[in-house]
């Protein structure tokens, strides 16, 4: 039930102890992702063993920019998606993954433009890139610690689920669309003013402009699926398991319901899978089997 979090430290040492831990403290939420798309429970169980092999070999380059719980289901989910193509079940001229994959942005350089500021242009865009998850996740726990929780799910909805103003505005009761215009407004707003504050220097401001008249913007982010890898609005577990219990207040209560159901978060519906089932009794085979094959990786990258 706890949102504990490892040592990277200790992980890129390739600590035996940690890494054991995080596969007790993951295997089941990894599971219940797995499940959602693949019935075979020994192919499940391959798959998340492939994840953890993949988070120790790729644990010296991770990214601080996402948490490890966001570092481990994009290895799952990488996983899962290469077994379905070789069981041949993504559909045909369906793009793999195309929903999920990591975010970037588009080049910002034109043909006309010097190596030497091609060079800028992408180290701004890495920069751009890593102060929007940061301000959006800024803005969401600003919001939700002020109680704001529709104005939280309207502007998931705008952003991340790339709603319509007329269809938000009668799903959450507002008094038109211009409202849905006022509250994209003064959240835009917001961000810029977060930005300022996590880059003084303004350089990257023009990256989280709102939209011009015509439609376009200084840089073209793809916001939605920053928010989505990002997963800037993801309950904590915590909140997941007191919405299990019951016991959630109104405010979240009605978020975490939005969240898992219109917006379909298919992260949150595996850790609550998880949660659902918190006797662990059905892992502990599997769990033996595969920690004993990690310790034995692991002592072969350190000797």
């Amino acid at each position: 039930m706890s949102d504990w979090t490892p040592d990277i430290g200790k992980l890129q040492a390739f600590d035996d102890e940690e890494w054991l831990r995080v596969e007790r403290n993951y295997c089941g939420r990894l599971l219940a992702y797995v499940a959602r798309r693949i019935p075979d429970v020994g192919a499940r169980e391959d798959i998340v063993q492939e994840t953890f092999l993949g988070s120790v070999r790729g644990i010296p380059n991770f990214d601080r920019v996402y948490t490890f719980e966001q570092y481990l289901f994009g290895i799952c989910r990488n996983r899962t998606i290469d077994y379905l193509r070789r069981r041949r079940t993504i559909g045909q001229g369906e793009p793999a993954d195309s929903s999920e994959s990591l975010p970037g942005m588009d080049e910002l350089a034109t043909a006309e433009e010097t190596p030497s500021q091609i060079v800028h242009g992408t180290d701004l865009a890495s920069q751009g890139k890593e102060l929007l998850v940061d301000v959006l996740r800024d803005w969401v726990q600003e919001t939700w610690q002020q109680g704001e929780f529709v104005r939280l799910m309207v502007v998931e909805a705008l952003f991340s689920g790339g709603w319509r103003n007329r269809d938000t505005w009668k799903r959450f009761n507002l008094r038109d669309e211009t409202s849905v215009a006022g509250i994209k407004f003064r959240a835009l707003k917001r961000l810029r003013e977060l930005a300022l504050r996590r880059d003084p220097s303004g350089e990257l401001l023009p990256a989280l402009s709102e939209s011009t008249a015509e439609g376009t913007s200084h840089l073209d982010f793809n916001v939605a699926g920053i928010w989505r890898a990002g997963r800037v609005s993801c309950p904590a577990r915590y909140w997941l398991a007191r919405r299990l219990s019951g016991n959630l207040p109104e405010g979240p209560a009605q978020f975490v319901e939005f969240h898992l159901d219109e917006m379909d978060c298919e992260w949150c519906r595996a850790n609550l899978d998880d949660l659902a089932d918190p006797s662990g009794a059905q892992l502990e085979p599997f769990l033996e089997r595969m920690q004993a094959s990690t310790v034995q990786f692991l002592r072969s990258r350190t000797t």
